[in-house]
């Protein structure tokens, strides 16, 4: 696709993002500029997990390619367990029996070089001074970890029951260094989430012989860990679209799954992903199937779910996972599954990683639906697009509830999701609402509504705007500009506005950049024999569509729709002419989808 600028933009632009224009390394087009450059890690670790007194411990040995123009003199290490630490500063309460020394960091080495004391950290970050690191070097990093994995409090990772656990963020790691921040150097306290580069990952996972791991990236050493005929099941259903057991509860009573009764290592690797989670138990059930996510290759993508059977819900979230898993790459976004393998566990939180989802039990449906296809939808954004979620959530968030409105229909038709729409309706035009492009760290009762509701509308509106063919070919220009890449803002702004042929920063600006609040009213309505007209006035200065419901004398309806459009001159009234019938009854103005924070003036009797 040729390349398309919108040079005069109204957008407002921090310097600190203007700078990485200014230097090329973006473009007004949206693409990745002629200068634009990532840093890259490759993680090599052997980790064991003891269930008897939860120990987490390890060693690890980091590549790190400086691919940036800059001479790096120290690097910034997450350490995000930390934030169960003794005194770190949190968002989220912690048992005080989780509360630990934190990560412990051992024989430290830098290319070699012994580093008796390789930083202190600082809750979750620890800054390091390193040897210079010039521009197109690597440098190599080997270190010991151990830390205590949480048991009564989950926080996205922790034990689950007395045999399960799910398993994140338990090896140091390199922060980001990008182009329009630096280092990464925003800690984490539990309720922001996270900004990590593309990795490759290799990982040697140890536990007891009567646990089963699941993770991120390609199982390598399946036959090694596996009987026989758990190994034939898995490959079965690696190319069956029929729901296959792995393992049933005959096979948990059994206790013949796994070749070593002692312990046993499994072996997994993930290229060129953000992140890498697993999840251990010794009495989950596992079912899987397939889908085939690409036509043009007949590339499948494998969806696991275990969980334990006490758990009647998870007996469907395997079809819910697999539907999702199949809406995602043939209706919306429309694009191919980017990974090998999807697995649902089931565990106490609503979080996702890497090829992994940690989904608590429920046992409302709907619920159960909605949960499931918004934390798989979240495969594109963030691990695909790799956004910054510590600043703007929004960016994936936002499009995992888009995903949850659209595909939970597909998979129950009698589901109506408008997750989020009363907590926007209630906060809008408050003096807590914030602009969505407010950074989500320096937000507080705005977090849930900028990061899920609001941004949803908006892609929803502009997906409305300019129907489902162009929408998801500006779309598709986005995700094939920077899938695999770090896109801020306003590279989604100005791609979509390229892959639409369009300038929508009106748009943009008044959705994502001012404050204010939506409010339609309808201010009029006139009937002069077969032709009427209803005026419906913008109370409130956010654009959103216009649904209108006619009800005529005998109950009959007909329904009026006009999308965002119709407010893009800055005008304050709409006129609706239609051609009418029979006698008008009343009209009322709304829809699910279309925030409103005043309908007091939406129904408009007819006398």
């Amino acid at each position: 696709m040729a390349q398309q600028t919108f040079a005069q933009t109204p957008l407002y632009m921090p310097l600190s993002t203007r700078k990485a224009y200014d230097q090329q390394t973006r473009s007004y087009s949206g693409a990745p500029g002629s200068k634009y450059w990532q840093n890259k890690a490759a993680y090599d670790i052997r980790v064991s997990f003891d269930p008897t007194n939860n120990l987490v411990s390890g060693t690890e040995q980091i590549s790190y390619t400086n691919n940036s123009p800059d001479t790096l003199n120290m690097v910034n290490i997450k350490l995000f367990s930390n934030l169960f630490q003794k005194g770190a500063v949190r968002s989220m309460g912690v048992a005080p029996d989780d509360l630990t020394d934190g990560v412990v960091i051992k024989n430290m080495k830098v290319n070699g070089t012994d580093k008796p004391m390789p930083g202190v950290p600082r809750g979750t970050n620890m800054p390091m001074s390193i040897p210079a690191l010039y521009p197109g070097q690597t440098a190599r990093f080997d270190l010991d970890f151990s830390y205590t994995l949480s048991e009564n409090t989950h926080i996205r990772t922790g034990a689950v029951d007395s045999g399960a656990y799910f398993i994140a963020y338990f090896f140091p790691r390199i922060a980001v260094y990008d182009d329009v921040n630096g280092w990464d150097m925003i800690p984490y306290i539990g309720t922001q989430e996270f900004y990590n580069d593309f990795s490759d990952f290799r990982v040697a996972i140890t536990v007891p012989g009567n646990y089963q791991v699941w993770a991120t990236g390609d199982l390598k050493n399946t036959s090694e860990v596996y009987n026989d005929k758990y190994v034939q099941r898995i490959a079965t259903a690696e190319k069956s679209n029929d729901i296959i057991a792995v393992i049933d509860s005959n096979d948990i009573r059994e206790g013949n799954i796994s070749r070593n009764k002692n312990s046993q290592t499994w072996r997994y690797e993930a290229a060129n992903v953000t992140d890498f989670a697993f999840a251990v138990s010794n009495h989950y059930l596992w079912n899987a199937t397939s889908v085939e996510v690409d036509a043009s290759t007949k590339r499948r993508t494998r969806v696991d779910v275990a969980f334990n059977a006490a758990h009647a819900d998870f007996f469907d979230v395997i079809h819910y996972a697999r539907v999702t898993v199949d809406k995602i790459s043939h209706y919306f976004p429309k694009w191919p599954y980017p990974y090998n393998h999807e697995t649902v566990f089931d565990g106490l939180d609503q979080m996702e990683y890497p090829m992994m989802v940690n989904d608590n039990p429920l046992a409302d449906k709907a619920q159960a639906i909605e949960l499931t296809d918004h934390e798989i939808f979240h495969t594109i954004f963030p691990f695909y697009m790799g956004t910054n979620e510590t600043l703007y959530a929004w960016m994936d968030e936002g499009w995992a509830t888009i995903g949850e409105w659209i595909i939970s229909p597909c998979i129950d038709s009698t589901i109506v999701d408008d997750y989020g729409m009363a907590p926007y309706n209630f906060i809008a035009g408050k003096a807590a609402d914030l602009p969505i492009m407010t950074p989500s760290n320096q937000t507080t009762e705005a977090y849930v509504t900028n990061s899920y509701p609001k941004p949803a509308l908006g892609y929803l509106y502009v997906k409305d705007m300019l129907g489902d063919s162009l929408f998801l070919k500006a779309l598709h220009h986005y995700i094939a500009q920077w899938h695999g890449k770090h896109p801020q803002p306003y590279d989604f702004f100005y791609c979509m506005n390229t892959g639409a042929g369009r300038n929508m920063d009106w748009f943009w600006k008044s959705w994502f950049f001012d404050n204010g609040y939506p409010d339609l009213g309808i201010s009029k309505v006139t009937q002069k024999g077969k032709q009427a007209l209803i005026e419906i006035r913008s109370i409130g200065n956010k654009p959103v569509p216009i649904d209108v419901t006619v009800v005529f004398n005998d109950n009959t309806t007909t329904k009026i729709h006009r999308s965002i459009a119709a407010w893009e001159k800055g005008n304050k009234t709409v006129s609706l002419a239609f051609s009418s019938p029979q006698k008008i009854k009343k009209v009322i103005l709304g829809s699910t989808w279309v925030a409103d924070i005043n309908k007091r003036d939406n129904v408009y009797e007819v006398k």
